[in-house]
């Protein structure tokens, strides 16, 4: 299992867009990816557990992968996430 932290930088914290975008991201991977914020941990791969984290500006998240392709996915991921939020 590979797993980073990231502050998250975007004033608006993770809102619709950004969200919906990290979760094709995070469905084109092959692995289980999961995104954890303050002890609660969600499936990446779902809007609405995305959505639900609340995470704001300044909050830091945990992004977990497990499995085949956990480099390639921990990679691609952080990048979107310094892109975009």
């Amino acid at each position: 299992m590979k797993e980073f932290s990231y502050v998250i930088t975007d004033e608006q914290g993770i809102h619709a867009r950004p969200a919906g975008l990290f979760v094709k991201e995070a469905a084109a991977c092959e692995c289980d990816v999961k995104i954890a914020k303050g002890g609660k941990e969600v499936d990446a791969k779902r809007i609405l557990g995305v959505m639900g984290l609340g995470a704001k500006c300044g909050e830091e998240i945990t992004i977990k992968c497990d499995g085949a392709d956990e480099d390639e996915a921990i990679d691609k991921l952080s990048k979107f996430l310094q892109e975009n939020l």
